[in-house]
């Protein structure tokens, strides 16, 4: 019987094995933590998008509603007493020559219908800020369905009140303007907003951090700044 010589057969070695593992341990701990970083990154930029989007539309249904405040009023159509750097309300008689079939006389003279009367303001709920619209006129329901959630996440939303158009310096860090100048270079005071008829809107956007600073994927909290100039039309300044 002729017996088999082992001695040529190829194998691992016990250390071979161990290099191989440590090889993998290391290239599987690399994958993760890249992995990791770039699911944060997607989720961190999938929240801002979303955030910037809401704010954005919020602007533009604000701008509209506010450039239009005082239409067929004899005053700015700011109401003074409920407005200030966080909140404004605004007035209009949007359908005075409106004379289609349902609208009343009464109805026409006053400022009585939705959409007439409109106040902004940001309202915290369990520690989540909201930018809401209020609607003192709506039709729809009681009083507690007269609100509009505009944006879902927004920090701070502030309204400076001038009497002509300005340029500002953005400070981001404070979620503000500052150094307003008029159209010949000089500086411009806020006005009371009765007097307005100019309005800039400020709006800030807080995205947090997202894990810890030195573990994988973390992103570091950032601000945006979005702004929205508003020449009131019928505040009665020619040059608008």
């Amino acid at each position: 019987m002729q017996q088999k010589n082992n001695k040529n057969q190829a194998g691992f070695s016990l250390i071979e094995l161990l290099v191989a593992l440590t090889v993998t341990l290391v290239v599987m701990s690399i994958a993760v933590t890249l992995l990791a970083r770039t699911l944060n990154v997607r989720s961190r930029e999938n929240e801002r998008v979303d955030e910037l989007a809401d704010v954005q539309r919020a602007l533009n249904i604000m701008s509209r509603e506010i450039s239009n405040a005082g239409f067929n009023l004899t005053t700015n159509g700011i109401v003074a007493e409920d407005s200030n750097q966080q909140a404004i309300r605004i007035r209009a008689n949007l359908n005075k020559f409106n004379f289609g079939p349902g609208v009343t006389d009464a109805s026409r003279a006053n400022v009585q219908d939705s959409g007439e009367d409109i106040s902004y303001f940001v309202n915290t709920v369990d520690n989540t800020k909201y930018l809401a619209r209020w609607d003192r006129f709506a039709s729809a329901g009681p009083p507690d369905l007269r609100g509009t959630v505009l944006a879902n996440r927004v920090d701070i939303v502030r309204f400076y009140f001038f009497d002509s158009k300005v340029t500002y310096t953005q400070d981001l860090v404070n979620c503000q303007i500052t150094s307003p100048l008029n159209d010949a270079g000089a500086s411009q005071a806020e006005v009371t907003p009765d007097n307005a008829k100019y309005v800039v809107i400020v709006a800030c956007i807080r995205t947090p951090q997202v894990g810890t600073p030195g573990s994988p994927g973390y992103q570091p909290p950032s601000k945006v700044l979005l702004i929205s100039d508003v020449a009131l039309r019928n505040s009665r300044l020619n040059k608008y």
